[in-house]
């Protein structure tokens, strides 16, 4: 940038002399530059010490005066720019008082030329004006580049320390009480406060991430980043950020939703139930899924070597010999409905379109192959368990 400022003319043998006499009161015109930025500066004023906002302003004078004059620039004077930018970066000033006050070197600079050229130079001084704006612009430039990048690289910093700090406070468990107590510090969350869990599974991580920056747009405090082979959100829930706006932002992501949890430390708990509802998602899922309306297909899927024993041993006489598919699909179908609904026999007679006696005669048949009595409560529970397993065998009716 600037490299057309090579193409045209040097300034005149007046105006380099002008820039130099000015390098001769550089002093006297820091001095005024302060006073000219002080309501510029009052929005940061407490943030900078007044010897190093003047040693920064005479660098910057220095380094102008010296471009225009075409004289050489001190390495330490010449990385001025830069280091200011960084500096008030990492000073928490903002970067629109930082420029406008920098682009007031111009009205200072020029000014002293101004004051020290005789009227039959003035046209001299007039032509070789571009030669100090763009100066100036060259610094504005140099101290916007390196504010920006040291914010990204503060915020890249703050990232990672906020990553580190979940992945303690996962790894722990939520049993250590200064962990708890730091990674919510660090995380900015209330120690007493409420929380909600997401998972999804990694192809859906795209998803989840636009979820993410809406809720934050919204002024949610959160966490999100990867666990294991999932994405994982966690948001502190409260008068605004409510468990249906979070799922309203979640609408159209495949993800297992964990109970809301109360404390930093529940944090990792939830955490687990969010991943566990995760990995039973059905097929060809288009929204969140509560581990409310999961919790059997999670506890089948975490016992699988024993939820696959006790399927067959639950469901196994249904391929008794003598037993078609067609009447082992009939009596599974009954079952489902049954258990799915409000438990009554009329109202599973209904929803198949059948007489309560053909419910019946059903039940009957499949006690008789399975050993099992749907209408018996403990019965209900353990086939309920059962058919989430005997669904995924391979060739399963």
């Amino acid at each position: 940038m600037h490299d057309h400022l090579q193409t045209l003319p040097a300034p005149t043998p007046r105006v380099v002399q002008v820039a130099k006499e000015c390098l001769d009161d550089i002093d006297l015109l820091t001095g005024e530059w302060i006073d000219v930025v002080r309501p510029v500066r009052s929005a940061y004023a407490d943030r900078v010490p007044d010897e190093e906002f003047r040693g920064a302003a005479r660098d910057a004078f220095e380094l102008l005066l010296r471009t225009v004059a075409q004289l050489r620039v001190p390495e330490d004077v010449a990385s001025v720019s830069e280091r200011v930018g960084e500096r008030r970066a990492r000073q928490g000033v903002p970067l629109e008082s930082l420029l406008d006050a920098a682009r007031l070197d111009f009205r200072v600079v020029w000014g002293a030329m101004v004051g020290r050229t005789d009227p039959a130079d003035m046209a001299q001084l007039v032509a070789s004006a571009y030669h100090v704006w763009e100066a100036v612009e060259r610094h504005v430039t140099g101290i916007m580049r390196a504010y920006q990048r040291t914010v990204l690289e503060m915020g890249r910093r703050a990232e990672d320390e906020r990553r580190m700090w979940f992945s303690r406070l996962l790894d722990d468990a939520g049993r250590n009480p200064t962990v708890v107590r730091d990674a919510g510090l660090a995380l900015g969350f209330d120690g007493a406060g409420r929380f909600l869990c997401a998972a999804a599974a990694a192809p859906d991580g795209a998803r989840l991430l636009r979820a993410t920056a809406a809720l934050r747009g919204a002024g949610a405090v959160l966490q999100q980043q990867p666990v294991a082979s999932d994405e994982v959100l966690t948001v502190q829930l409260g008068p605004r950020v409510t468990v249906r706006s979070v799922l309203a932002h979640l609408g159209e992501v495949p993800c297992g939703v964990s109970p809301v949890v109360t404390g930093v430390a529940a944090v990792p708990r939830a955490v687990r139930l969010a991943t566990a509802t995760a990995r039973v998602l059905p097929a060809g899922a288009t929204g969140p899924r509560r581990l409310e309306e999961s919790w059997l297909d999670v506890v089948a899927h975490r016992t699988e070597e024993l939820s696959a024993e006790l399927a067959e041993d639950v469901l196994g006489g249904l391929r008794a010999e003598g037993t078609t598919e067609a009447e082992t699909a009939r009596l599974l179908e009954t079952v489902r409905v049954h258990l799915a609904g409000s438990g009554s026999i009329v109202d599973t007679a209904t929803a198949l379109y059948c007489h309560r006696n053909t419910v019946q005669q059903r039940f009957s048949r499949f006690h008789e192959l399975t050993g099992r009595d749907v209408r018996r409560p403990e019965d209900a529970a353990l086939i309920a368990l059962a058919l989430r397993v005997w669904g995924r065998r391979p060739g399963a009716v």
